[in-house]
This record gives structure tokens, C-alpha cells and sequence, in this order.
């Protein structure tokens, strides 16, 4: 422990009720779309244990990181449990039945994109899987570019190849004429970017960047990791009155964001770079023929999948993704943008907070708040809304660090994140914490444990099934983040 942070006067917890704020908010007549979840999640009435005592049902703002499975996802994980064996490579009933499971769900994944024909369906163990396998396909002798405002999955892979960054402007439009005049310059193959933020939420333009990487000879390829989870998503496009296509050469995310319980992810796009590129993995189901000294490698989808595939991974990633798709596009959007101006509303009515924002032109996000407490650490905050008000939401550098160092937040912020599950009660419950540190402060006693906030003394038991491991309250990778 290297350090404590003591609640001045108060030795005990105080008792506070932590009620929905309704006569402040007015939620339920200024955001009624957003009262009940849009859809059912496992865990959705979640008991949280508060260091003073009782317990709260979790509010869970925490699905940027990983969303929880919808119901419909469980389900059909039971159905589907009883027949799972390995897949292509064998003559039995339930391997063939977990073998056509598998391969439809490229189908529908394809279809949940609105991807071409042709494009290839290739299932990854998450979004960084996936892009770094795009790495280790784009031809020699041609530069990838990308902002500075990506997350570590679509920034780091291209590091190891020829590669140009630019920093992005205060406005999107500027953005978009610095990018062109790098892209002028020839020699650019692929342009990699972010769909939706996952530090603030903002959307990109990606019609207006395919339309700009395409006009200049290059490709496009689309982190999706947040954009997935909340918005329709058509890789095919439009084709302008010049000619120009508007479609997303290469789509990538995960299944653990898109309400899919396993390490799933997805790369949709064109199978040229990806027939011709390096194989992901060096195994069996990648080749067409090993000999002792050489190896036919395989095209398709196999070149990139050796080994055992996640079949169950692939197959909820799949159902998540038409349980998505069959959403009111109208509810869906009315129930996340409530939700979001609730929260941004809320905060802005307390006194010491700032909600953080990349660009001033920016006309949508999803459901993505990201914020900080003045005169407080983020993991401190963090801590405080868990330990006190069964409140969980993300702090630290969320695996942006260079985005994080032009906000002017290197020491981290904090965000809060919903999705269908969510209910207005929940940003309800956040406001009411961060109202209440305002205003009185800590309750009880925090000290930083291997490098994170955590209570000087915190009562809450585990499950009986579940190890409290040592240490492992500061085990926090890319510095706390993502």
C-alpha cells in the first residue's frame, strides 16, 4: 500500500438514502423512453454489497468494457451445449451439428454488417485479434494510416509495419482535410480507424473517410470494438454521382462487447489481402498439404483460423447479432440517446465536473460519457461510487494513451457506459454518488492497493465460489484501462 486517503470527521459510513434523484431529474417525464432496459441481460437484478452495509442492485455503466450477455444469448448457449464437438473434422452427429452452427454463423454475421457477397468471415478471439491479423495482410511497399485518437488495438499493430499517424483536429471537418492531405501523398494503402470512440463516445463520419480513402487509391478499415453494439452497421455503402465508393473495405469486433459471453471477435472483408497475407496462426485446418520442409497454406477463412475454433464463442457472438439486428432502429436510438442525455445533462448541473468531448462539430455518440471530478483521482471515484453506491463504471487511460495525453488527462478520467440493459434508475444512482462526493465528501477511508483505490477496510464478501486472490484489486493493464 502506498498511499491512504482518510474521510475527514467521519469514521463511519454514513447512511444515505440512494434513492433515483426523481424530483431533482424529473427522469421520468423528461426521459421516458429510458425507464426500462431495452432488452433483457443476464444479471440484470445483480445484488451489490456496499461497505456500510445492505445492498443495492448493481448498476452496471460499465458496457463499453464488456457488455453482459443477453438473456436470449444464454438461452441459446443451453440449447446449443449438448452438441457441441470439434468442428470440420468430424463424421459424427453432434460434430456435424456444431460444424453447420459454426459456419452459418458467418452468414449471419455477413448479413448483421451488411457486408458483400464475397467478403471473407474470419473469427478472431477479439477486435485486437482481428486487426492484427489485417496487419500481417496488407502488401508490402504500402503505408497504413491512422489518428492519434485510437484505442491500443488499432494503433499498435500497425507500428510494426510502415506506418504514418496524424493528430486529429478540433473539429471533424479539419480532421478529415488533414487526413487528405497525408493521403495525397500516395503511397498509403489503408486507412484504419475508429467507428465510435471508446474514451468519448463520438461517432466518426466513416462514409465521408471510406469515401476519402477510396479517392486516393487506399482502403478502409473500421474498428467497430464500440460502434457495433450501438448502431447499424452497412460495410457495402453507396456508390456517389462521381463514382466514388462510399463501403467499408474491412470491419472488425468482438463478441464480448456485442452481448456474447466468450473471447469472440470477428474480421468481415475483402479476401485478396486476406488469401495472400500471413497466416494468423501456424496449425492444422490452416493448409491444404504439410511436408516436412514446406506448407501449401489454405485461402478462405481456414487460412486464419488453425487449431480448435471457439465454436461456442462464434455461435453467441452470431445469436447476439441477430437479437441486434431485429431491434426497433427507432427505440434502440431513443432508449441510448435518453439514457446519454440524462447523464450529460445531470453532470452538467454539478458543480466541479467536466464531460471531456474530442471534437466541437460532432453531432452523435453512443451511449459513452466520459468525465472528471475536480480536486479527485479517477480511481478514487471509481472506488467511492462501488465501495458506496453499487455503482460500477470504468476509470484510467481506457488503452488510448495518446488520446488520453491531448484531452490533457494523463493521469486518467473516468466513463460511463450503457447499453441495452440499462435503465434510467442507473444514471440516476451515478448522479446521486457524484452529487454526494461534491457536497460531503468520502464516507469512509481508501488506500491504494498495487497501484489502485480500494477501501482502507472493505467488509463485502465474495461468493462462496469465488477466490478474493490477493493483489488482485491492482491488477490493472495499460495503467488501469481497458
Amino acid at each position: 500500500m502506498s498511499a491512504a486517503l482518510s474521510a475527514p470527521s467521519l469514521s463511519q459510513p454514513r447512511d444515505v438514502d440512494r434513492r433515483p434523484d426523481a424530483v431533482r431529474h424529473a427522469g421520468t417525464d423528461r426521459y421516458p423512453d429510458a425507464r426500462e432496459p431495452l432488452a433483457a441481460v443476464v444479471g440484470a437484478n445483480l445484488q451489490a454489497p456496499l461497505v456500510g452495509g445492505g445492498e443495492v442492485r448493481y448498476a452496471n455503466l460499465d458496457y463499453a468494457a464488456s457488455a453482459p450477455a443477453l438473456v436470449e444469448v444464454a438461452e441459446h448457449l443451453e440449447e446449443i451445449l449438448p452438441f457441441y464437438a470439434s468442428v470440420h473434422r468430424g463424421a459424427g452427429y453432434a460434430s456435424q451439428i456444431s460444424t453447420s452452427v459454426y459456419e452459418n454463423a458467418r452468414s449471419v454475421v455477413r448479413a448483421f454488417v451488411g457486408a458483400r457477397a464475397e467478403d471473407a468471415v474470419v473469427f478472431t478471439r477479439n477486435t485486437t485479434d482481428s486487426l492484427n491479423l489485417l496487419a500481417g495482410c496488407v502488401p508490402d511497399g504500402l503505408d497504413v494510416l491512422y489518428l492519434d485518437i485510437e484505442h491500443h488495438a488499432n494503433l499498435l499493430p500497425w507500428q510494426a509495419r510502415a506506418h504514418r499517424s496524424v493528430g486529429a483536429a478540433g473539429t471533424l471537418a479539419e480532421t478529415l482535410e488533414r487526413l487528405r492531405a497525408e493521403l495525397e501523398g500516395g503511397g498509403i494503402g489503408l486507412l484504419a480507424v475508429t467507428g465510435a470512440s471508446n474514451v468519448t463516445g463520438e461517432i466518426l463520419p466513416l462514409t465521408e473517410l471510406a469515401a476519402l480513402a477510396h479517392e486516393y487509391g487506399a482502403r478502409i478499415a473500421v474498428d467497430a470494438a464500440q460502434l457495433a453494439p450501438h448502431r447499424r452497421i452497412d460495410m457495402t455503402g453507396t456508390s456517389r454521382a462521381d463514382g466514388t465508393d462510399t463501403g467499408i473495405d474491412y470491419l472488425a469486433f468482438s463478441g464480448h462487447k456485442l452481448y456474447a459471453p466468450f473471447g469472440s471477435g470477428v474480421l468481415v472483408g475483402r479476401p485478396d489481402w486476406l488469401d495472400a497475407g500471413r497466416p494468423h496462426l501456424a496449425g492444422g485446418g490452416a493448409v491444404r498439404e504439410v511436408r516436412l520442409e514446406s506448407v501449401n497454406w489454405a485461402v478462405g477463412p481456414a487460412r486464419h483460423e488453425a487449431g480448435s475454433p471457439n465454436v461456442l464463442g462464434a455461435a453467441t457472438l452470431a445469436r447476439a447479432a441477430q437479437a441486434l439486428g431485429a431491434l426497433d432502429p427507432g427505440a434502440w436510438h431513443r432508449h441510448e440517446q435518453q439514457l446519454r442525455d440524462a447523464l450529460v445533462t445531470g453532470l452538467g448541473e454539478i458543480e466541479g465536473i467536466t464531460v471531456h468531448r474530442l471534437f466541437e462539430d460532432s453531432e452523435s455518440a453512443i451511449g459513452v460519457v466520459n468525465f472528471s471530478v475536480i480536486g479527485h483521482d479517477a480511481g478514487l471515484v471509481a472506488a467511492y461510487l462501488s465501495a458506496e453506491h453499487g455503482v460500477g463504471l470504468r476509470d484510467g487511460k481506457f488503452c488510448a494513451h495518446p488520446l488520453l495525453a491531448r484531452l490533457g488527462l494523463p493521469a486518467g478520467s473516468l466513463r460511463a457506459s450503457f447499453g441495452l440493459g440499462s435503465r434510467l434508475e442507473d444514471v440516476e444512482r451515478l448522479l446521486a454518488g457524484v452529487r454526494e462526493l461534491r457536497t460531503h465528501g468520502l464516507g469512509i477511508d481508501y488506500t491504494v492497493d498495487e497501484g489502485r483505490w480500494v477501501p482502507a477496510h472493505d467488509p463485502r464478501p465474495f461468493p462462496a465460489w469465488a477466490p478474493n486472490t490477493p493483489g488482485t484489486a491492482g491488477a490493472a493493464p495499460c495503467l488501469v484501462g481497458e
